[in-house]
């Protein structure tokens, strides 16, 4: 088995939706014997067509440490469950779609609202299924939660 047979790629962006599609992760991944890539996109921060200084704010920093406050919070009973921190510079849609590539599974968290059949995937998770070249789990959270 090659060593993207059995990754499972997780979108992580600190909601609670993406803490329960990496929890979701980790039990798919007891199953299977996978390991997860548990991913995290960052823009540098523009306003107004300024873009700061790069020691006025450290994105990619704020982006690894909520990557790790969500694996440390959410993972970690995740035993011997393999899971790799990657923190990517890009828009979530591309960098998910493009770390997907040839992964058993992309997981992402549910932020849709009722109301509109669409709007219930959430624009990323709509992105990815359409765009993944593997299997799209969006994880729901519980009824009466708002994800």
């Amino acid at each position: 088995m090659n060593e993207n047979e059995g990754r499972i790629v997780v979108g992580i962006d600190g909601s609670d939706p993406s803490k329960q599609a990496l929890a979701w992760a980790v039990r798919q991944a007891r199953l299977t014997g996978a390991q997860i890539d548990a991913v995290i996109a960052w823009h540098p921060v523009v306003v107004f067509g300024y873009m700061p200084p790069p020691g006025d704010f450290d994105v990619e920093g704020a982006a690894r440490s909520a990557l790790a406050d969500v694996i440390d919070k959410t993972a970690a009973d995740a035993g011997d469950v393999p899971i790799h921190p990657r923190v990517i510079e890009g828009a979530a849609t591309r960098v998910l779609v493009d770390a997907a590539r040839g992964a058993q599974l992309l997981v992402v968290g549910n932020r849709g609202h009722a109301g509109f059949t669409e709007a219930l995937l959430g624009s990323i998770g709509q992105y990815c299924v359409h765009h993944a070249a593997c299997p799209v789990v969006v994880v729901r959270g519980s009824d009466g939660e708002d994800t």
